[in-house]
């Protein structure tokens, strides 16, 4: 069976489970007071929609669109188990997220990523994102890096 990426509730068991190994993650590679993380209760917020990957039902990969002023989208809590990763599911991912984007006439999509994090690098310069300064309103610090990509 073919994995499935679909628009899903955070609030659901398996995906705060997810969303609790993404979190671990981040920490293992940036310092907490250089973390962005949303909750699931805010990923639940009418301005986000999250996209969850599942492989059986299993939920394997995550990621969101969370909406600011100004037509600007925000890519946010991207990740993939270990156990999937290299069958370009974040990139799966990143399409639906940029469609949506597109769909409600956003012009740019934004992202914040680690400083270590180069397999994210790759997905989203494969989706055609490049590196800018910093985006919304993040601290320009070492420990992020910023990607941006016109929709219009």
């Amino acid at each position: 069976m073919a994995i499935e990426i679909a628009i899903e509730t955070p609030l659901q068991d398996d995906v705060r489970g997810l969303v609790k190994e993404l979190n671990d993650t981040l920490l293992e590679l940036t310092p907490p007071e250089h973390c962005s993380h949303m909750t699931v209760e805010q990923m639940s917020d009418n301005d986000t929609t999250v996209f969850i990957a599942r492989d059986n039902g299993l939920a394997i990969g995550c990621g969101a669109l969370k909406r600011h002023d100004g037509a600007v989208g925000e890519v946010k809590r991207m990740y993939t188990r270990p156990s999937h990763r290299g069958q370009k599911i974040g990139a799966g991912i990143v399409e639906r997220i940029e469609a949506l984007a597109r769909n409600e006439g956003l012009k740019r999509l934004v992202l914040e990523t680690g400083d270590r994090h180069p397999a994210a690098w790759t997905v989203y310069e494969r989706a055609g994102f490049s590196r800018c300064g910093p985006v919304l309103d993040y601290p320009d610090s070492g420990w992020s890096v910023f990607y941006e990509k016109s929709l219009a």
